[in-house]
């Protein structure tokens, strides 16, 4: 079976070392065998459960809660309703998100077409009524 150093692992997952270190050392990485010297091998599996582990951080989920869903795969099927109801309340909150974006991108959108006409005209003077005024500090 093919193992992994800690270095091909974070160029693979565009991490750093630090950060793998980081995560074995607050308990998300217990799947993670060390050689008698204590150098980590990674195994293919563990790049898998730590891109999922990128996947929630990104979510953001607190790494406790992490650690409490690598707990539960550890204790098996007795488990599997809290990690579908987590993944639940992560999509959820994900779709939140991306609500919140979708808003966000249609102001970014708006104010890109305001730049693009007051640049085509040379003047904001067009957008009387839309420009954002900055109050003196007088």
């Amino acid at each position: 079976m093919k193992t992994f150093s800690i270095s091909e692992v974070a160029k693979e997952l565009n991490l750093t070392v630090y950060t793998l270190r980081y995560y074995d050392k607050e308990g998300l990485m217990p799947f993670v065998e060390r050689t008698a010297s204590r150098t980590r091998l990674f195994k293919e599996s563990d790049i898998d459960a730590l891109k999922i582990i990128e996947c929630l951080k990104s979510t953001g989920m607190p790494i406790k809660e992490i650690k409490k869903f690598i707990e539960w795969c550890f204790d098996g099927d007795s488990t599997l309703q809290q990690r579908y109801d987590m993944f639940m309340e992560r999509k959820s909150s994900v779709e939140a998100q991306m609500e919140e974006l979708k808003k966000t991108m249609k102001l970014i959108e708006h104010k890109c077409s305001y730049y693009k006409k007051a640049l085509e005209a040379g003047t904001e003077d067009i957008h009387k009524n839309n420009k954002i005024e900055i109050p003196s500090t007088n």
